[in-house]
């Protein structure tokens, strides 16, 4: 009996050495991105002319989407909450108000798992500005708006639990 376990044990390990030395690592799913501070400004400002958002990356088979967002004016922007994605801001110039948490006032369901609401309840408000670095987590309901006056410039990087379904 130990000896047939002695040599099961070795054709488990020789065939799982097998299986190690063919596999190889992953390629690149896309191309690598590499925005220097100037080629960064020059998008910043491409962009202040209007609301508009630039993707950098993402798009089917991806579970990430970075894109720079600009807003030259957004008030009564929806609140909405992302059932399947968590969001991450890094705010690059001027300021906004957003709100975090409570509950969305009467939700609609825009597309699948992506809800939509004209307010928020109970949520905390803050001003973000400059520097800043914002986490929500997929469930939290956001809102954003322009502080009035003020323009604003972010990097929105987008996580999807699932990778994104070609069209």
């Amino acid at each position: 009996m130990l000896k047939i376990l002695a040599i099961s044990s070795v054709l488990l390990f020789v065939a799982a050495s097998a299986g190690a030395q063919t596999r190889q690592p992953s390629t690149a799913a896309k191309p690598f991105i590499v925005k220097t501070k100037q080629s960064l400004d020059d998008l910043q400002r491409s962009l202040s002319t209007d609301n508009k958002v630039e993707d950098l990356t993402g798009g089917p088979g991806t579970q990430l989407r970075v894109a720079i967002q600009h807003d030259k004016l957004r008030q009564n922007a929806d609140a909405e909450v992302h059932d399947a994605s968590d969001d991450v801001y890094y705010v690059l110039e001027g300021s906004a108000q957003l709100t975090l948490g409570g509950t969305l006032d009467n939700p609609q369901e825009a597309t699948m798992g992506e809800w939509k609401s004209k307010k928020i309840n109970g949520g905390t408000t803050f001003e973000i500005k400059k520097g800043d670095l914002i986490v929500v987590p997929r469930g939290t309901p956001h809102q954003r708006n322009s502080v009035p006056g003020k323009e604003f410039t972010m990097i929105l990087i987008k996580i999807f639990r699932d990778p994104i379904k070609a069209k």
